[in-house]
């Protein structure tokens, strides 16, 4: 359905100043405020893919995975699409569409994907955009209910502290962190244990990365583990659906979002990530719609 408004307003970007090497800063996005957008998709036919589809953004995603697109590659990468100085950064957001060439996607539908961080998106892979059918659920639980849990800035061994905790090893383990946490891992990991290996965010910001010394646990414990990126599972997507939102409506699974407001302090709660600054999800609010 598409718009039959065209109100140009100004668009608000975060841009990426140069490549990024070692820790990011916030110095190195910067908010461009001087660009403008037309609120309606050019007739069909133009440049514009014919079944683009234009959002206006209400929160965007910070994922320390966004510290890897900052990096100059000199090889083709067939996981991500890498950012590009002068250019806005982009990520998983949230949005309303405000038009659409799409005849999935309706104006006033809400959706999530991939969008620019940027107060208004133009989609041209609508594959990326998932429409939001959902909106009865809660948005924040407190409690978490985990067995137990420790420091990892408090703790001098990693290996001893799992052990504490694990002292009958450990069945599976969800892998974000990677480096010395990795290694201590491995020693506690139970035969035929199982890790599932989604980012190693110790290791985004070194170079060169830290080795890990302990892979023949591996072999001698007939240790499963095995790497996975979201995006081959988008398909599956609406079954997942089913399956979790009765469970988090009973409370069986529960999340804490750490937001922050304005696209303007986007770069500082993305920076963040890697001081440990955010507990719990790090969003920014854009817009309430």
């Amino acid at each position: 359905m598409r718009n039959e408004e065209g109100e140009i307003v100004r668009n608000k970007q975060v841009i990426l100043k140069d490549y990024v090497t070692g820790f990011p800063k916030e110095t190195d996005m910067l908010l461009k405020s001087d660009a403008t957008l037309k609120l309606k998709l050019p007739p069909q036919g133009s440049n514009i893919n014919n079944a683009a589809v234009l959002v206006k953004n209400l929160y965007l995603s910070c994922d320390p995975y966004m510290r890897i697109l900052m990096s100059k590659i000199d090889s083709p990468n067939e996981v991500f699409t890498f950012y590009s100085p002068a250019t806005p950064i982009f990520g998983q957001g949230v949005a309303k569409v405000i038009d659409s060439a799409h005849p999935e996607f309706s104006v006033g539908d809400l959706v999530w994907g991939m969008v620019g961080w940027e107060e208004y998106s133009l989609v041209t892979k609508p594959e990326t955009l998932f429409k939001i059918h959902h909106t009865d659920v809660d948005l924040l639980k407190n409690k978490f209910g985990f067995n137990e849990a420790f420091n990892y800035k408090e703790e001098s061994n990693y290996d001893a502290a799992l052990k504490r905790y694990f002292p009958d090893g450990i069945d599976i383990y969800f892998e974000n962190v990677g480096g010395k946490m990795l290694d201590a891992v491995l020693l506690n990991m139970r035969l035929h244990g199982r890790i599932a290996v989604c980012g190693m965010v110790s290791q985004y910001n070194l170079e060169p990365p830290e080795g890990v010394t302990n892979l023949m646990e591996i072999i001698y414990k007939r240790v499963e583990l095995k790497g996975f990126v979201v995006f081959d599972y988008y398909d599956k997507y609406p079954k997942f659906l089913d399956f979790v939102l009765p469970i988090i409506k009973e409370g069986k699974i529960t999340y804490v979002e750490d937001i922050v407001e304005g696209l303007e302090n986007a770069p500082a709660a993305l920076v963040g990530l890697f001081s440990g600054r955010n507990v719990g999800k790090q969003l920014v609010l854009v817009a309430k719609e």
